[in-house]
């Protein structure tokens, strides 16, 4: 009995030091693991934030890639619209060369049947003239018989100032407007002073005012009033430079012009006439 003891208490000893082997062995394994388990965790949490970064990264180039696209998209569209532009241009610019093209054309053939209209006309031109205060015109000769004459006065017009302004005011007379305008203008450079200075200044502006360059005239007109206050043309100039500004739909001036008229010279066949017309400028 006490053998059997003994040997129970021997096996007790011996199990008792083989399971404190295991429970260290256990305990060995579970720290392992629960080191295993953190560095786990620490992966599992940085590859969330390596996740969560690329996430918010796509998101970023997602967002850029719409904007990219949508200035692409304005882009193309503007460009689209440029195009578009320059095609109208060059339709207008083409459009325009044969809108050019045909002017030019009637207004040579405008130009023509306004020498006609002139010639036949010349008598009531000169009441017109008469009426306002000018020169009469001459009475005209054949086409070709002027283009003779002309060259002629033109060559042997005389250094006499007083000749040389009848030669000009008869081209002028005659439509020839650009040889009156550069032989009213060699009068006044070389007569200044002669009596018929202002008249001729007039003549230049009257010139500039039928070619329709309105702004010119009312210069030129300017020039009479200045230079010639006590000259016959003054009132004409007056009115002239009224109807000047009319023209350019300049009314506030047209109406100071032709009013300073009415008050200067009240009595005047140029004052009824501005008169007139400041009754459509009220």
């Amino acid at each position: 009995m006490s053998l059997v003891i003994l040997v129970m208490v021997a096996l007790a000893l011996g199990g008792g030091c083989a399971l404190h082997e295991d429970l260290v062995l256990v305990d060995d394994r579970v720290a392992g693991l629960y080191q295993k388990t953190k560095k786990a965790e620490a992966d599992i949490a940085a590859l969330r934030a390596e996740i969560k970064r690329c996430h918010e990264e796509d998101e970023a180039f997602r967002s850029m890639h719409a904007e990219l696209h949508a200035l692409v998209n304005d882009v193309r569209d503007e460009m689209r619209g440029l195009r578009g532009q320059i095609e109208e241009s060059r339709y207008e610019a083409k459009h325009s060369m044969i809108d050019l093209a045909d002017i030019e054309a009637r207004r040579e053939e405008r130009g023509k049947n306004l020498e006609k209209l002139i010639k036949s006309s010349l008598d009531r031109i000169i009441q017109i003239e008469q009426y306002v205060g000018m020169e009469p015109s001459e009475k005209l000769a054949s086409s070709e018989a002027e283009e003779t004459v002309a060259d002629k006065e033109k060559e042997e017009a005389a250094k006499a100032p007083d000749e040389l302004y009848l030669t000009a005011k008869q081209r002028f007379d005659r439509g020839e407007h650009e040889a009156a305008r550069e032989l009213f203008q060699d009068l006044l450079k070389q007569y200044p002073k002669s009596v018929n200075a202002d008249n001729a200044q007039f003549w230049i502006g009257e010139i500039y005012y039928r070619e329709k360059w309105y702004e010119k005239a009312i210069l030129e007109y300017q020039k009479v009033i200045e230079k010639h206050p006590n000259g016959n043309k003054v009132q004409s100039a007056f009115l002239k430079q009224g109807m000047a500004f009319l023209n350019l739909g300049d009314k506030a001036n047209a109406r100071l012009i032709l009013k300073e008229l009415v008050r200067k010279y009240p009595d005047s066949r140029e004052a009824k006439i501005a008169k007139e017309n400041l009754k459509t400028l009220q």
